[in-house]
C-alpha cells in the first residue's frame, strides 16, 4: 500500500524563484489528497506530473492567502478540463462564502458539483474516513483560526498463511474472519488457533500537517509516534520575537515539538524569504532533532 507525500509548495507569504507557496499532495493507495492549495499548485502539479484529475479532496488550513489563492484557478481549470466529479473541500466555514460570490462575480459555471465541509476551529474533528484511512483536524494557534490535519491508517487485517488456506481447506467467509482475529475450527471439529494461522500485519502509518501557528503542545498527545511530521518554521531563533507576534514558528520549536511528541522524521518547510540560506533552518533544529530535513519544492517523502 503506498503512502506519500509531495511538496509541490513550501515558501511563506511570497513565493521566491526557488519555492512556490504551500500546497501538498498526499497519496494514499492511489487516492490522492491536496493539502492548502497556494498560488502557483496548479502549475506545480502539471511541473511535477501529479494526477490532478485525482484530487476528490482538499483540505485548506486557513484562509489566509498564501494557503489558498490557488484554489480559483485550479477549480476553474478543473471545469475546462471537463471534471465530473465531486469535489469535496474542507475548510472554515467562511471560504464557501468566498467561493460562491467568486463564481457569481466572475459568471462561472461549473461543469461539476463541489460538496463542503466545514472544520471548527477549536476541536478535533474527523473530517475523512473510509476502511483504510481516517483524516483528523486539530486546532492550532494562529492570528485567524488555523487547523493542522493527521492522515492516519486503519489498524490493518492480520495476514493469513497461504499454505494455511490450502491444508486446512479454508473457505473465503472463513478467511475473513480469520483476518479479523478469529480462530478456525475444521469440518473435524478441530480448533486451530488464530495464531497457528496469521502473521502480523505493517504497521499502521500516519502523517501529520502543521502549519501557521505558535508552538501548540496541546496536540502532542493524540499525534504522539507519528511517522512524518511537517512543521512549518517560518523563522530562525534570532526572530523569536517575530515570530511570536505573527504567531509562528522557528526551527528550533519546530524540532523541539517534533522530540516532545516522538515523531519519526520531521520536515521543516514555510520559510519566509526573507532568509536566503535554508540551511540555517537545519543547524538550529538537528541539534534538538537528529532526523530534520528541509522542505524541497518537488519532493516526494514516503511515510
Amino acid at each position: 500500500m503506498s503512502f506519500s507525500v509531495t511538496i509541490l509548495g513550501s515558501s511563506s507569504a511570497l513565493p521566491t524563484s526557488k519555492r512556490y507557496l504551500t500546497a501538498h499532495l498526499v497519496n494514499h493507495d492511489e487516492r490522492f489528497f491536496l493539502i492548502d492549495c497556494g498560488e502557483g499548485t496548479q502549475l506545480q502539479l502539471r511541473r511535477f506530473k501529479q494526477k490532478t484529475a485525482r484530487i476528490n479532496h482538499i483540505f485548506i488550513s486557513h484562509l489566509h492567502g498564501d494557503h489558498v489563492y490557488g484554489l480559483f484557478g485550479l477549480i476553474s481549470s478543473f471545469s475546462m478540463l471537463g471534471r465530473k466529479n465531486v469535489l469535496n473541500i474542507y475548510a472554515h466555514p467562511k471560504l464557501e462564502y468566498i467561493l460562491n460570490d467568486h463564481f457569481r462575480y466572475f459568471d462561472t459555471d461549473l461543469q461539476f458539483p463541489i460538496k463542503f465541509h466545514s472544520i471548527g476551529s477549536k476541536k478535533t474533528q474527523t473530517l475523512y474516513e473510509d476502511d483504510k484511512l481516517e483524516i483528523i483536524a486539530f486546532p492550532l494557534k494562529h492570528r485567524i483560526p488555523c487547523t493542522g490535519f493527521i492522515f492516519r491508517e486503519k489498524q490493518r487485517l492480520l495476514n493469513i498463511k497461504r499454505d494455511k488456506i490450502e491444508f486446512y481447506n479454508i473457505g473465503i467467509r472463513e478467511i475473513i474472519n480469520i483476518k479479523n482475529g478469529s480462530d478456525y475450527v475444521t469440518e473435524e471439529g478441530k480448533l486451530i488457533p488464530n495464531e497457528e494461522l496469521t502473521s502480523l500485519p505493517k504497521a499502521s502509518k500516519s502523517y501529520v500537517y502543521i502549519t501557521d501557528t505558535k508552538p501548540v503542545d496541546s496536540a502532542i498527545p493524540f499525534l504522539l509516534n507519528a511517522d512524518l511530521l511537517y512543521h512549518e518554521a517560518t523563522f530562525l531563533e534570532s526572530d523569536t520575537k517575530l515570530a511570536k507576534i505573527t504567531y509562528h514558528s522557528t526551527a528550533a520549536q519546530a524540532a523541539k515539538f517534533a522530540e516532545a511528541s516522538k515523531v519519526k522524521k520531521l520536515v521543516l518547510g514555510h520559510f519566509s524569504a526573507r532568509y536566503k540560506h535554508e540551511s540555517k533552518f537545519l543547524e538550529e533544529a538537528k541539534p534538538i532533532f537528529l532526523n530534520t530535513i528541509l522542505a524541497e519544492d518537488g519532493m516526494k517523502i514516503e511515510v
